[in-house]
């Protein structure tokens, strides 16, 4: 039996006016989405606990199969697992993200896409003004970087009662009462707080407004945590996997489960990625694992910045080079089984991730349809396959 999990990120939402009161589920052509629908069920599953984040860390270490109320630990402790950084027991990873903020509202979480080698010379500089010896900036890709809090008996009281505020959650609203706060929350701001008097008249922000793109302004700091310990997917379902995906958080969830990792070129994250290229290395890899998961963080990427048509134009790209190619190579195999899943709801109208259940839809082998014919959110509604604790799923799926 082969396995195909398909991840379109942050894809479920609320009814748009300006898509006539639809979903972008609804209003997007995903006919081979549609045609798992047909041919299997339509159900729902709420990967987030309330008492979590509604973030991506938590969402997907649900969508996988492991409880995030008793395995979660914060997002960054993922991000440095897919680095290959190792955490001792007393270590903390924290993200980094390079931001923009003007006049205290967050105007980019991203600092317009800043290149990996621009953030680099940023975290070099403020590397070498620190004085504490224990902390360490990880340069990740573009805005996405780690920092490194080495517990040597001397640092920080961090604790999980230390409380960070994910920066695309504050997309154009006021960050004056959202920096860290609770237990070691002052050094992590003296540490923003630094980087603005180090940013502002660096030459990488320098060359960056002369070229009339946005400054980032200073770093943000939030998902801190330590190292989970997570039962390999092996073991807990007995079976092995594959993943692709061009998100560090999710390359680094893979590596704790024992998945391997693959690289696809032209896999970059955002709108732009290659779509086709995920869908041939998936293929591909069906020969070697028995769980293929393709995650794609477009549509996710669109949510935050407001964008109803990308976020349109990449369910459809996803539709037509990864699920509809994917679903015909499994077909043709023999016994098997796919889903597709995203793993929580970023909603156009917030631009951020939230609780709540998300739609999915599996087909293959020893599914009965269910009677319905499209997959979107009203659908599911009316389902009455429902997981309220979503990474119970999983058992169900894998059959």
């Amino acid at each position: 039996m082969k396995y195909a999990i398909i991840i379109p990120d942050g894809c479920a939402d609320e009814p748009q006016e300006s898509l006539g009161g639809k979903t972008p589920l609804q209003a997007a052509n995903i006919p081979a989405m549609d045609a798992i629908a047909a041919a299997g069920v339509v159900g729902r599953a709420n990967n987030v606990p309330e008492h979590l984040p509604a973030g991506s860390a938590v969402a997907n270490m649900s969508l996988l199969g492991y409880d995030p109320s008793a395995n979660f630990t914060g997002r960054a402790p993922l991000e440095a697992a897919a680095q290959g950084i190792e955490l001792g027991p007393n270590d903390w990873a924290i993200r980094c993200n390079l931001v923009t903020v003007e006049e205290q509202i967050m105007k980019d979480f991203t600092a317009a896409h800043i290149s990996s080698e621009e953030a680099a010379e940023l975290l070099q500089t403020t590397q070498e003004n620190l004085v504490d010896t224990s902390l360490e900036f990880v340069p990740g890709v573009s805005y996405r970087n780690l920092l490194l809090l080495r517990d040597d008996g001397t640092a920080a009281p961090l604790t999980q009662e230390t409380r960070t505020t994910p920066p695309h959650d504050l997309t154009d609203k006021s960050v004056a009462n959202d920096f860290p706060r609770g237990p070691g929350s002052d050094w992590l701001n003296e540490l923003m707080s630094k980087s603005v008097e180090l940013f502002a008249e660096h030459p990488v922000n320098l060359a960056r407004r002369k070229a009339g793109k946005l400054p980032a302004t200073n770093i943000w700091l939030w998902g801190l945590g330590k190292a989970p310990r997570l039962q390999a997917f092996r073991e807990a379902y007995g079976k092995t996997g594959k993943m692709i995906t061009a998100v560090d958080l999710l390359r680094g969830l893979a590596g704790l489960i024992g998945w391997d990792r693959i690289e696809v070129p032209g896999a970059t994250g955002y709108t732009d990625t290659d779509y086709a290229a995920k869908g041939r290395y998936a293929i591909e890899a069906l020969d070697s694992t028995d769980v293929i998961c393709v995650h794609v963080e477009a549509t996710d990427e669109a949510s935050h910045e407001g964008d109803t048509e990308a976020k349109i134009k990449g369910l459809e790209e996803i539709d037509r080079h990864i699920v509809q190619p994917l679903h015909d190579a499994l077909m043709a195999r023999g016994d098997y089984r796919i889903l597709v899943s995203p793993d929580h709801a970023t909603p156009l109208r917030t631009k951020t991730h939230s609780h709540g259940f998300v739609p999915l839809t599996i087909a293959g082998s020893a599914i009965d349809p269910d009677g319905h014919d499209t997959y979107d959110e009203v659908a599911a509604g009316a389902s009455s396959l429902a997981f309220e604790e979503g990474w119970k799923m999983m058992e169900y799926f894998l059959g």
